[in-house]
């Protein structure tokens, strides 16, 4: 798969990024539905099936790319965002949660990029967005978060999210490294993935890790986070008192009648 549009990018910010997408006219990007934070007038922008990649492909096709996509837990339908404007335009993406954002060329990556599937963010059009899975079966069905991922296939740009301090390992051929699967961004083709139990029932237990780690053993390039999303989630779930819980829980997250279901429930607190 080639002659993906040829996009030029600017990443803003430090802890919570957002990469601005500078298109000629004509051009497009491709991003996960929900992650636009704003784009000039000259953009046009459009709900697809698929991600746009054959631009001759079939409805029968388009619908195979967008169940595999609820396989990966990602939406039905992705946005493509078009150039229709005079001169250059420009299109920003930002992810729902604070970290950092990963330029990947595939052109320079053996043109595939496997990806955990919450960290895509978005993709120059002509970029193939699909289903890969691990070479044992035994990791679809111990791998948790780190199990299923997204293909990238092309010569263009690629954008990845991920939480925390971003580490990028080279690995020589036949060098492995073990890793918490949620803390899995990304990684080349070239490595060999794989998902392995922890050895000792009480590392399983009382280690306070995950009971299955990812093995990587290059040749390639792999890039890791410090902090999942997952793990600040529930870090910061579990510091919550169970009483706080019940009253957000009977409000709900930004609701109109939040005081008034302080009140219903027995919180007199303003």
């Amino acid at each position: 798969m080639g002659n993906s549009h040829d996009i030029d990018y600017q990443l803003l910010g430090d802890d919570m990024q957002l990469v601005t997408i500078e298109l000629d006219p004509q051009e497009s990007v491709v991003a996960e539905a929900g992650t636009m934070m704003m784009m000039d007038a000259g953009i046009h922008m459009d709900t697809i099936f698929g991600d746009g990649s054959q631009e001759n492909e079939g409805l029968g096709s388009k619908l195979l790319g967008a169940g595999k996509r609820l396989l990966t837990g990602e939406r039905l339908f992705m946005t493509i965002f078009t150039n229709q404007g005079q001169g250059k335009q420009t299109v920003s993406f930002a992810a729902a949660f604070p970290g950092k954002i990963i330029p990947l060329d595939l052109s320079t990556m053996g043109g595939e990029i496997l990806c955990q599937k919450n960290s895509f963010l978005c993709a120059a059009k002509g970029v193939g967005i699909s289903l890969g899975f691990t070479k044992r079966l035994g990791a679809g069905f111990f791998g948790g978060e780190g199990f299923i991922l997204q293909k990238l296939v092309g010569d263009g740009l690629a954008f990845a999210h991920a939480g925390g301090t971003i580490v990028r390992r080279e690995l020589a051929a036949g060098e492995q490294i073990k890793v918490d699967t949620g803390c899995l961004v990304a990684l080349t083709g070239s490595v060999s993935y794989d998902i392995t139990l922890a050895k000792g029932i009480k590392t399983m237990l009382f280690g306070g890790e995950g009971l299955f780690l990812a093995t990587l053993e290059g040749p390639g390039t792999v890039w890791l986070q410090s902090l999942p999303f997952s793990r600040l989630a529930s870090n910061v779930f579990a510091a919550i008192p169970p009483d706080q819980i019940r009253s957000t829980q009977t409000q709900g997250e930004g609701s109109v009648l939040g005081h008034l279901g302080s009140v219903l429930a027995g919180d007199r607190g303003f």
